[in-house]
């Protein structure tokens, strides 16, 4: 029986073409015996009807919970997430059902971490506000806006995995001094790329600029709460490119109002799309993107291409290289 494939239509652009291009489609052509198609309408959940209809589905957004594969018709034996968080599937469901879940780990850790270092760049050197002044005519007022420099500052990461280890590559010749905290990762490992492994609390209180690059999860749900924000420096900057909910978004915008953090750039939001009437969305002191700033033609194919790669590997019966629940294999 052919191993039928069902992409979800979010990675299509407005022209309905893939955003990822053409040529990681090929890979499907390895395995004569996967057909495949993109979901005839854009989904917000995979449904049980879909889970009925296909052995693989290749998931950009749409969540996947315990519903979407409990019918007893539920075909499905693997689904390939396009990136690396995983907050939106059901793990455990899958798992009891014996599906595979996938990600693409290697894929995206230099371009968010290229991504980072963009908003860091932006908000120390005062990016938004000189672009303002040059359209607007006001060039002599230069000097009011002093750029911040990074060689006396430190650069403290919430998270120290894949994403977090290549942020710490190439942020060491800009910074001063790195801090990492991660509750798992290895102090010496963290040495080896030129950070302190410290306690989160300390990191807030002495980083200059708080990348946040974690994964979402049961412990990392607003880790950046109130009483940690107000452990920042009021010339500190927050960066989030991980998952909106990581950081409690309204304890944010709080001392944003009252100026006591210098600013932030946020690429991920606890609502998403944003909502028009957040506040975020009005302020000066914070550059906003829509949880696409690590988007390249480079990150996409590569993520298209090692996703894909993961059902041909599960439609040959082989594991694939980038399992979430390994438990499925014992």
């Amino acid at each position: 029986m052919k191993f039928k494939l069902g992409i979800t239509r979010d990675v299509l652009d407005s022209q309905g073409q893939p955003s990822f291009g053409t040529a990681a489609l090929k890979i499907l052509e390895t395995n004569p015996e996967i057909t495949w198609e993109y979901l005839p309408e854009r989904i917000a959940e995979v449904s049980p009807d879909l889970a009925a209809l296909y052995d693989g589905l290749y998931v950009n957004s749409p969540k996947v919970t315990k519903l979407s594969v409990g019918r007893a018709d539920c075909k499905l034996k693997i689904i390939a997430r396009h990136g690396v968080g995983y907050d939106s599937v059901d793990v455990k469901a899958l798992t009891e059902r014996g599906i595979v879940l996938t990600n693409t780990p290697f894929a995206i850790r230099r371009p968010v971490a290229v991504a980072a270092l963009t908003l860091i760049f932006a908000l120390a050197g005062r990016l938004p506000t000189k672009d303002r002044l040059t359209r607007q005519n006001r060039w002599h007022e230069r000097t009011n806006h002093m750029g911040v420099g990074l060689t006396t500052r430190a650069i403290g990461l919430i998270g120290a995995g894949g994403i977090g280890e290549e942020l710490l590559k190439l942020a060491k010749p800009f910074f001063g001094r790195m801090l990492a905290a991660d509750p798992y990762a290895k102090p010496t490992r963290v040495a080896e790329l030129g950070a302190e492994l410290v306690p989160l609390d300390r990191l807030m209180g002495e980083a200059d600029f708080v990348v946040v690059c974690c994964l979402l999860n049961d412990e990392t749900f607003r880790l950046v709460n109130a009483p940690r924000l107000a452990l920042m420096k009021p010339t500190a900057f927050l960066i989030s490119l991980a998952r909106g909910p990581i950081i409690d978004e309204q304890a944010l915008i709080e001392v944003l109002r009252g100026g006591r953090i210098a600013g932030a750039g946020i690429d991920v939001f606890e609502k998403e799309p944003v909502d028009p009437s957040n506040p975020l969305l009005t302020m000066d002191n914070v550059i906003l993107t829509p949880h696409s700033l690590c988007w390249t033609d480079e990150c996409f194919h590569e993520m298209a291409s090692t996703g894909l790669k993961s059902i041909v590997d599960v439609s040959f019966g082989r594991k694939p290289v980038h399992v979430v629940n390994l438990d499925v294999y014992r």
